[in-house]
């Protein structure tokens, strides 16, 4: 019996460690081959490649409107305008969208949901974009769906201008009367 429970425990042993194998691989750049090898001293890290990958994608977008014409937008990059405000939680998103409408901290609205309480409107700059979780200021408009956003807690505890689709937003006044 103790023979059987030992040969047990190494059996699930090594099979976990076996499970825990990756495969191998070299990185190594399609121009290499057998006739002509690579001395990889102009490879590009993973993270350098997906930096230019991303500074290509902010400047330009692909926009649809509501016949589904695609067209491409050509913005500025987005850019860090700040971070967390002082007096703001660590989810502020509500917070720097109340002090970039109002120019104060308004506690309730701090909460991103409670802006869905103002009244339903058409996009316009100064407007807000509000769905449960997440809350942004309108600046300027870009084209189709896509708007120049101020966009408060947009990754990395920072505020950010960038542009953002109203997909899956509603867009609240937030000057008029809450209901």
């Amino acid at each position: 019996m103790f023979k059987q429970v030992l040969s047990a425990c190494l059996f699930f042993t090594v099979s976990s460690i076996a499970s825990e194998a990756r495969p191998y691989r070299i990185s190594q750049a399609r121009e290499c081959n057998v006739t002509m090898p690579c001395d990889f001293s102009y490879s590009q890290t993973r993270r350098e490649r997906v930096s230019r990958l991303q500074a290509y994608r902010s400047q330009q977008l692909t926009v649809t409107d509501a016949g589904n014409a695609a067209t491409v937008v050509n913005v500025s990059g987005s850019r860090v305008v700040g971070g967390r405000p002082s007096g703001c939680p660590s989810s502020f998103c509500g917070c720097g969208a109340a002090i970039r409408v109002f120019g104060h901290i308004v506690p309730e609205l701090n909460l991103a949901s409670n802006w869905l309480r103002f009244p339903r409107t058409s996009p316009a700059p100064g407007m807000v974009a509000a769905r449960r979780g997440h809350v942004f200021v309108l600046e300027q408009h870009l084209g189709g769906d896509m708007w120049m956003a101020y966009d408060a807690n947009s990754g990395g505890h920072a505020t950010r201008m960038h542009a953002r689709s109203l997909r899956g937003y509603t867009v609240v006044n937030p000057r008029g009367s809450v209901s």
